[in-house]
C-alpha cells in the first residue's frame, strides 16, 4: 500500500470554497490561505448559531494507546465520510499536529491511509501559523514577566516563586531545567527557568476554551504567572499584555476549515496534548461544525480515561456541550499487546491473548457510560487480524450489551466505515444517551482528584505529596476549588505507571503537585513522571524526511 503521504499528495484536492459551499458558507464568509485551507470568521459561527439549529455531537476516543497504534485519528475522518455516504451531512472537527510530535515519533497527525484530512503536509507543518501564534503569546508574556523583575518589580513578585514557564512547539529535553539572565545586570534577574511544549501551554488550553476575542482576553488575563512576597498570586493581566496577547492570536482564534480525501468539510482547530492539557480541539471549531453540520464526529487524545474525561467534565461543561454518542476505537492488535503477546509476535493469530486484553476495552466501555453516554466499540481492522480474533472482540462487545462495527477506513476510505456510520446514527437516533458530568464543581479539589482515579483509573486511592497538599490548600484558598481538574497523567495505563497494562488492579495514583491553569479555568494535578516537555526518540522521524527536487514530501508518513 502507498505511503500516508503519498496518497494524500496523489489526491485532487477541491477548491476551498467549495468545501464552505457544502456548509452553506459563501466565499466572502472564508478567508482563503491559498486554494485548499481557509479561516472562518468567529462573527460567522456566531451569526450562524442564531438560528438555533444544532447539529448532534460524537466524541471518539480509544482504548489505553500501545506501540501497535489504534487509528483514532484515522476513524474519526473515516467515520465523517462514512456518515456522508450514508447520508448525513457530517463535518469533522480535530486538533492540530504539533510539530514536536511530528518530527519526534509519529511522523504526521492527519490520519492515514484513505482516511486523511488535506493537504496533509501543509496540516502536518506550518498550517494556518496557528501554533506560531500560540507560541509568540507565550513568549509575549514571559518576556514582559522577565522585563518587568528587571524594570524594579512594582508587583513584588518573588523570582523564586515564578511559575510561568517558557514554551516551543518542539520536543527539546535540554530546555527542561534552565538558568535565564546570566551575564550582568543588564541581562536581567537570573532564575531558573525552564520550557513546556506549546501544546502543553496555558495559552494553548486558552486558546481552545476561548468563546469569543473578549473571553479570549479575559481569559489570558487571568493567567497567574507567579507569587507576590505576601504569598498572593500576580496575574498576566497585572502586567498589562492580556491585550497584545489577544492581537496576536486575532487571526488565529478562526477555525481552519479543509477536507478529506473525499471531501467532507473538516475543521482543523488547536492541539492541546490530552496527557498534560484537556486534550481536544477548540471550542470554537466544535461550535462551527455544531452550526454548519448535522452530525459532528470530534476526537479526543489518547484513552477514555484521558482525553474523554477531560472532553466531558472540561470542555463540554464550559462550552455547553452535549454529545449524543461516543466511539470507542479498539484494535485486535492492541488488545493482544494488553493480553500479554509480545510486539514481535502481533501478526501471529492468538485469540486467547485477545480475551485477556479485552479487561482494557471493557474499563473504557464503563469509563464512557459514567457520563451517560452509549458507546459504540470501532473494531479498527490491520490485515494481519484474523477472523477468530475479531469474533472474539465482537462477542464479548455482545456480551457487555455495546454495539460493535469493524472500521475499515484506512484502506477502502469512507466506504469502510458505513458500517461503523450506521451503528453511530442507531445511537443518536436511540435517546439512551444523557450527558452528565462525573463530579459536581462544589466538591474540594481532592474529591475530584479521587472522583476521577476511582472511577476512570480503577485506583483503589489517591496518595499526595507534601507539595500537593500545600499546592490544594494554596489553590483553594485563591478561589481556584471550584473549577474542574485536568490531571497529568501517562496515556499507556489507566495507572499512573506505563508498564501496567491491561486493566490493572490493587494501585493508587500519586499525586505529584497542582498548578493553577486559571486563564483555562481549571487546575492541573500531576501524576507520575510525566513530562511537559518531551524528548526526542533515539532516530527521530526527522531523520527520515526530505523534500524532493520537484517539491514532493517524503517521509511524513
Amino acid at each position: 500500500m502507498l505511503t500516508d503521504v503519498a496518497i494524500a499528495e496523489a489526491a485532487t484536492p477541491r477548491p476551498i470554497h467549495e468545501i464552505g459551499a457544502r456548509l452553506g458558507l459563501e466565499r466572502a464568509e472564508l478567508e482563503p490561505y491559498g486554494n485548499f485551507k481557509a479561516k472562518v470568521r468567529p462573527e460567522t459561527i456566531f451569526e450562524r448559531e442564531k438560528d438555533g439549529s444544532r447539529g448532534r455531537l460524537v466524541l471518539v476516543t480509544g482504548i489505553t494507546p500501545t506501540r501497535a497504534g489504534e487509528g483514532k485519528t484515522t476513524v474519526s475522518v473515516g467515520l465523517a465520510d462514512g456518515l456522508r455516504r450514508v447520508g448525513a451531512e457530517s463535518v469533522l472537527c480535530i486538533r492540530e499536529p504539533s510539530l514536536g510530535p511530528v518530527f519526534g515519533v509519529k511522523g504526521g497527525a492527519a490520519g492515514g491511509g484513505y482516511s486523511q484530512v488535506i493537504p496533509m503536509a501543509d496540516i502536518n507543518l506550518h498550517f494556518t501559523g496557528d501554533l506560531h501564534a500560540i507560541t509568540s503569546a507565550h513568549a509575549l508574556l514571559s518576556a514582559v514577566l522577565d522585563n518587568h523583575l528587571h524594570q524594579g518589580n512594582a508587583l513584588d513578585i518573588d523570582p523564586r516563586q515564578v511559575t510561568w514557564r517558557r514554551a516551543v512547539d518542539m520536543n527539546d529535553r535540554a530546555l527542561r531545567n534552565v538558568v535565564i539572565g546570566l551575564g550582568g545586570r543588564i541581562n536581567g534577574v537570573p532564575r531558573e527557568d525552564g520550557f513546556m511544549i506549546t501544546a502543553a501551554s496555558e495559552v494553548m488550553a486558552i486558546f481552545c476554551l476561548a468563546a469569543s476575542l473578549e473571553d479570549l482576553e479575559r481569559r489570558l488575563g487571568e493567567i497567574i504567572v507567579g507569587v507576590r512576597a505576601d504569598g498572593s498570586p500576580a496575574r498576566a493581566r497585572e502586567l498589562g499584555v492580556a491585550g497584545a496577547m489577544t492581537l496576536l492570536l486575532r487571526e488565529a482564534l478562526g477555525p481552519n476549515l479543509v477536507q478529506t480525501l473525499e471531501g467532507t468539510p473538516a475543521f482543523v482547530h488547536g492541539g492541546p496534548f490530552a496527557n498534560i492539557a484537556h486534550g481536544c480541539n477548540s471550542l470554537m471549531a466544535t461550535r462551527a461544525g455544531l452550526a454548519f453540520g448535522d452530525v459532528v464526529v470530534t476526537e479526543a487524545g489518547f484513552g477514555s480515561d484521558l482525553g474523554a474525561e477531560k472532553f466531558f467534565d472540561i470542555k463540554c461543561r464550559i462550552g455547553g456541550l452535549s454529545p449524543g454518542a461516543a466511539v470507542i476505537v479498539a484494535t485486535v492488535r492492541a488488545l493482544k499487546l494488553h493480553g500479554g503477546t509480545a510486539q514481535s509476535e502481533l501478526a501471529s493469530p492468538d485469540p486467547e491473548s485477545v480475551g485477556r486484553g479485552l479487561a482494557n476495552l471493557e474499563a473504557h466501555v464503563a469509563n464512557v457510560r459514567a457520563f451517560g453516554v452509549e458507546p459504540v466499540v470501532a473494531l479498527n481492522v490491520f490485515g494481519t487480524d484474523s477472523e477468530e480474533e475479531l469474533g472474539t472482540v465482537e462477542g464479548a462487545c455482545e456480551r457487555l450489551g455495546v454495539a460493535c462495527a469493524r472500521s475499515e477506513g484506512h484502506a477502502r476510505g469512507g466506504e469502510g466505515c458505513e458500517e461503523l456510520a450506521r451503528a453511530v446514527l442507531a445511537a443518536l437516533e436511540d435517546g439512551t444517551s444523557g450527558y452528565r458530568p462525573l463530579y459536581d464543581l462544589e466538591c474540594s479539589i481532592a474529591e475530584k482528584i479521587e472522583t476521577i482515579a476511582t472511577r476512570m483509573y480503577g485506583a483503589d486511592g489517591v496518595d499526595y505529596t507534601g507539595q500537593a497538599t500545600k499546592d490544594i490548600a494554596q489553590l483553594e484558598s485563591i478561589g481556584l476549588g471550584g473549577t474542574p481538574v485536568c490531571i497529568a497523567k501517562t496515556p499507556n495505563s489507566l495507572s499512573d505507571d506505563p508498564s501496567k497494562l491491561g486493566q490493572p488492579t490493587g494501585f493508587r495514583i500519586t499525586v505529584q503537585d497542582v498548578r493553577p491553569s486559571a486563564g483555562a479555568g481549571f487546575v492541573v494535578a500531576r501524576t507520575g513522571t510525566v513530562m511537559i516537555m518531551p524528548g526526542l526518540p533515539r532516530v527521530p522521524a526527522a531523520e527520515g524526511m526530505r523534500v524532493t527536487g520537484d517539491g514532493s514530501v517524503v517521509g511524513l508518513f
